[in-house]
């Protein structure tokens, strides 16, 4: 059994998140909220993962769809099994993936082909929202992530494998949101130029600073 806190970090949002959030966190003492003017994933889990004390980090998407029975092996593979990130796949064996379209489904293989071809990676799913990271790697790698949006996953992923990171990988129960706020278009264009922001570049420079704090 793990002490926890739920962290309601609203980047952005123009629905009734906030009141409903703001609501949750003065009944429970275990919800806290933080809103975020300007919108962003990366820029969201920057802010609360950051600010947070707690030894595991994790986060997963709002409209829960990720089966909540993975968070346990997600946790656990940081908290007992020594890994450093751990990360749901829905492109695993075992992984149960419901109401995706073909387009979608098209565009996450190939986008996580393009990041093995390019950077020899081994994790399968960079874009799961679905992960957990302990302290010491988000300390270590969040502050040389750049990307504020969609591709801080990737970035994130890519880098911590690049300085030799354990990360373990789960399959996982997907739902897709049919009523998804994605511009897909929009956000592989973005992603593609992350890629190619760390292949010529990005990534080499982080690890030489990766290698200089290890070495001081």
């Amino acid at each position: 059994v793990y002490k926890f806190r739920i962290v309601i970090a609203d980047n952005g949002s123009s629905d009734k998140t906030t009141e409903i959030a703001s609501v949750l966190s003065q009944q429970y003492s275990e919800v806290n909220f933080t809103r975020l003017d300007l919108r962003g994933r990366g820029r969201a889990l920057r802010k609360a993962w950051l600010e947070s004390d707690a030894n595991i980090l994790s986060y997963m998407d709002v409209d829960l769809s990720t089966d909540l029975s993975s968070l346990n092996p997600l946790i656990t593979a940081i908290a007992e099994e020594g890994f450093d990130l751990s990360v749901g796949s829905r492109l695993m064996n075992g992984s149960k993936v419901q109401k995706r379209t073909l387009k979608r489904e098209i565009t996450s293989r190939g986008y996580n082909l393009i990041i093995k071809s390019m950077f020899f990676t081994k994790f399968s799913d960079a874009q799961c929202g679905f992960k957990a990271i302990s302290r010491k790697a988000a300390n270590l790698l969040i502050p040389k992530v750049e990307d504020q949006h969609w591709f801080f996953d990737s970035e994130l992923l890519i880098l911590a494998e690049k300085v030799g990171l354990r990360i373990n990988e789960i399959p996982v129960h997907w739902v897709d949101d049919p009523d998804t706020r994605v511009n897909i278009v929009k956000t592989a264009s973005d992603d593609l130029k992350g890629l190619f922001r760390l292949r010529f570049g990005g990534l080499s420079r982080v690890l030489k600073e990766v290698k200089q704090i290890s070495c001081c």
